[in-house]
């Protein structure tokens, strides 16, 4: 179900509490919400739709996918960008990690390890800053 963007900056400040396979709703919400919004956004994170359950969602592509609970193991490269957000009016200034290998669990909560480097890691990085109420 597409949900609609929060903005209300209070309920994005909190953080964002491990997800759970009732949670996976909440994934399914986050992909079609990111679905509809592809013109202006490349990922969602849960209280991005009301709901602070740590899973996010990205694109890669034509491809939509889903992280439950995903952990940043290691992070190399520091760079400055910016960023802007769909709950957010504006651009920030940020500090990203080129390359980060993020451990987590898919759609079927089967463990998965990755590493994701550039674009991905950079979105990967936001959504997960949203899980501990960090808004650029």
């Amino acid at each position: 179900m597409i949900k609609p963007i929060v903005k209300d900056v209070l309920f994005l400040g909190q953080k964002s509490e491990e997800a759970t396979k009732k949670d996976m709703a909440v994934a399914d919400d986050l992909m079609d919400t990111l679905r509809a919004n592809l013109q202006n956004c490349v990922g969602l994170a849960g209280n991005m739709i009301g709901v602070r359950k740590c899973i996010l969602v990205f694109t890669v592509g034509n491809l939509i996918v889903p992280m439950i609970n995903p952990v940043i193991l290691k992070k190399e490269k520091p760079y400055e960008t910016e960023e802007n957000c769909l709950s957010l009016i504006g651009v920030r200034k940020t500090k990203r990690y080129e390359m980060i290998e993020v451990e987590y669990l898919d759609r079927n909560f089967k463990n998965q390890k990755q590493v994701f480097t550039g674009f991905t890691a950079q979105i990967i990085q936001h959504e997960m800053d949203h899980f501990e109420g960090i808004i650029i």
